[in-house]
């Protein structure tokens, strides 16, 4: 499949992740009547694990178990950060912050890797920083608790792009979803009892249940891993930077909060930012190539 073809299929998986801040703030933010955290994550990714049960199993291997072994752990304190700083924070602000992950991406592939990004990749990166910094519109002194959560989401999924790209390249990428999927629920399964009264979720919470555990979860992670088998890490972290766009606009057209023109100028940034890094991509290929 050619870039761009992986691309568009990534922007999806993100357009539909935006979406899904609103979704999941209605489940757990509720604090009269919510599902709880833990017992949302733990259903919603055995929920994935299950459906691609029969097209994985087979095809796992030792070395395969303890690599999706760790990748899910690392997505799992992501998703318990994410979510839990849902039930403090606005969708938009969630969306938003989520997208600092960007930074972290080169960050964690210079320490675990000794990679040195190119320096269009750079640029592209520090382009999309600034404009995270202008969709979140304030300073970390003003942030909340459930901001904070969402900064350390960030930081973990960050970790969990780094890893993948160096692992989808050696690995089937369906046994490998299938892992992650399964390690992310039985993570949040496991502990559920410690945090959480054990109690099956209201009938109101099923649909957004299986939503987001087969589309959200189990499609979007086999898609983000097919990619990263084939695009760098910071190449990926810039096309999952939409995420905050998408969670934007669902938050105005649904949640009905609003964007500043300075937030709006910072969208933009992280536009440009993907496009450019895109174009240089080509450029490379094509001076290669020649």
């Amino acid at each position: 499949m050619s870039n761009p073809f992986l691309c568009l299929l990534l922007i999806g998986v993100t357009a539909f992740w935006g979406w899904s801040f609103v979704l999941i703030r209605q489940v757990v933010g509720d604090p009269l009547d919510s599902c709880p955290v833990l017992t949302f994550l733990g259903l919603r990714f055995l929920v994935a694990a299950a459906l691609l049960l029969p097209f994985a199993l087979r095809h796992t291997g030792r070395r395969l178990w303890r690599v999706g072994a760790g990748l899910g752990l690392v997505l799992a304190a992501g998703y318990v950060c994410q979510t839990e700083g849902l039930r403090y924070t606005t969708p938009t602000n969630s969306a938003l912050i989520t997208g600092l992950f960007v930074v972290f991406v080169p960050a964690w592939d210079r320490v675990l890797f000794r990679i040195r990004p190119r320096a269009s990749l750079l640029i592209a990166v520090a382009m999309s920083l600034a404009g995270v910094c202008l969709l979140v519109g304030y300073t970390p002194t003003c942030m909340h608790v459930g901001d904070l959560l969402t900064l350390a989401c960030a930081a973990c999924f960050g970790l969990h792009v780094s890893l993948l790209s160096h692992a989808a390249k050696a690995e089937s990428p369906l046994p490998l979803t299938f892992v992650q999927m399964l390690t992310v629920g039985m993570a949040c399964s496991a502990t559920w009892p410690a945090f959480e009264p054990v109690a099956w979720p209201a009938a109101r919470f099923w649909p957004a249940i299986f939503v987001m555990g087969v589309v959200g979860s189990a499609l979007a992670f086999y898609i983000q891993t097919l990619v990263q088998g084939r695009l760098s890490s910071v190449s990926t972290a810039l096309i999952l930077c939409t995420e905050p766009l998408f969670g934007a606009l669902a938050g105005y057209l649904l949640a009905g909060d609003r964007l500043r023109p300075i937030q709006l100028a910072g969208a933009l940034l992280i536009v440009i930012a993907i496009f450019f890094d895109q174009a240089s991509t080509a450029i490379q290929t094509r001076s290669v190539n020649t």
